[in-house]
Order: structure tokens, then C-alpha cells, then sequence
């Protein structure tokens, strides 16, 4: 059986023998407390320390599980709030787009289309003709503003590709309107004289008089802004 003195609590292993069937007084060899054992004594004390071990235990355990459940609920909460901060940027890409122009690759590569300028193409036109001897190329078309507030308009941007898709040359067109109404639409054209006899496809987008002004430097060339070359 296990004792242990009552007044300093030191605790002391003893052969149920050594204590026998009447009990036998002991002595603390740490404070030289004695106090009286009897035969069920040092039994009923272990039992007594083992239901406060079991209570201590379930204790410890139930503040395992609160922590647990805490650090989830936690993690939790920190989850929606990125997955709400996320969906409001996907949901307003095209203002995020807007105020942070950087971030428009980011959406991009997420598959995700975005349109910072606020319009769109409402219609497009592409002819080649012959004026007298001269070949021509007639690109035409009109913007629209999609959104309930004016917008200004971008440059049209038109590539000029290969019969592979590969890029050949790129021209700006001016929008007939410095500012779109919601809602209206607003015309460009651009007149390509002589244009590369390889060119055989052709892509239009937008971008704004920085951007075209940027590419246009990395190509070495002047950028052409207006509605003739």
C-alpha cells in the first residue's frame, strides 16, 4: 500500500504485512510526524488518489478539448473573413482592377476576365480595298459603356497577325468620344495604308495612352494614336 503523512504529505510504499490486520502507528522519516495506520487506510487513500487522478484527468481533457474546439472556431472565423475579403474582390474585380492595375494579371492567370476600362465592343468591322493603287486596310467598329457611370474611353489597340497567329504589327485607334455616357456607345476607326502583306488575322483590345505609349517604346516605333497613319 502507498502512505502518505498527513502532515507533510510525503508519501512512503509499504507491505500490507508490515501493517497488519490491527493497523500500526508510523512515523514520517521526513517531519517525524505518527500518525495511526489501519489495514484499509493506505487502500482507501490510494482509491482516494486514484478518483482525483481519474477527476484531474477528465479535467485536463475537457481543457484539451476547449482549446481544440477554441483554435477551430478560430481558424474558422479567419477563413470566412479571407473567403468573404476574396469573393468582394472577385465579385468588384473590374474596381480592384481599376484602382490596382498590377492586379489584373493576378485575375487573369485565375482564368477570371476582367475589364477595367468600364466598356466593351459593341461592334467591329475589318475591310481591305484598294484606293486606286494603294492597299488599304478599314478597321471599324463601336464601344459601349456597361456601367451606370461615365467612363473615358481607352485606345483600341489593333494587332496585326500571321498566318500562324504570330504578331506582326500594332496600331492605335482613338474613340470618337473622350467620354462615354452609361450605357452609350462611342465609334473608332483606323486606316492602315500599305499594311504587311504577311498579316492575315487581326486582334482588337484596349488599353489606355500609357500602356500604348510603353509598347510602342519597347518596339522602337512611334505610336499611332489617330485616325489615319
Amino acid at each position: 500500500m502507498i502512505l502518505t503523512c498527513p502532515n507533510c504529505e510525503t508519501q512512503y510504499f509499504a507491505h500490507d504485512s508490515t501493517i497488519g490486520e490491527a493497523g500500526r502507528t508510523v512515523k514520517c522519516a521526513a517531519c517525524d510526524h505518527s500518525w495511526f495506520v489501519g489495514q484499509g487506510e493506505g487502500l482507501a487513500a490510494a482509491s482516494g488518489r486514484g478518483a482525483h487522478e481519474a477527476y484531474r484527468k477528465r479535467v485536463r481533457d475537457r481543457k484539451t478539448r476547449a482549446s481544440r474546439m477554441a483554435a477551430i472556431v478560430s481558424w474558422a472565423v479567419a477563413a470566412c473573413f479571407l473567403v468573404g475579403v476574396l469573393g468582394g474582390a472577385v465579385l468588384m474585380r473590374s474596381r480592384v482592377v481599376e484602382a490596382w492595375p498590377q492586379s489584373a494579371s493576378a485575375f487573369s492567370a485565375l482564368g477570371m476576365k476582367v475589364n477595367r476600362f468600364g466598356v466593351e465592343f459593341a461592334s467591329e468591322d475589318a475591310e481591305r480595298f484598294l484606293d486606286g493603287t494603294l492597299p488599304v486596310l478599314e478597321i471599324s467598329g463601336e464601344v459601349r459603356n456597361f456601367t451606370k457611370r461615365p467612363r473615358r474611353a481607352p485606345l483600341v489597340e489593333v494587332r496585326l497577325l500571321d498566318d500562324d497567329g504570330v504578331h506582326i504589327a500594332t496600331y492605335y485607334a482613338a474613340v470618337a468620344q473622350a467620354e462615354i455616357a452609361p450605357g452609350e456607345t462611342a465609334g473608332f476607326s483606323k486606316r492602315i495604308e500599305n499594311p504587311p502583306f504577311e498579316a492575315f488575322q487581326l486582334e482588337l483590345g484596349l488599353v489606355d495612352e500609357g500602356e500604348a505609349g510603353l509598347e510602342s517604346a519597347q518596339a522602337n516605333v512611334t505610336p499611332d494614336l489617330g485616325g489615319n497613319p
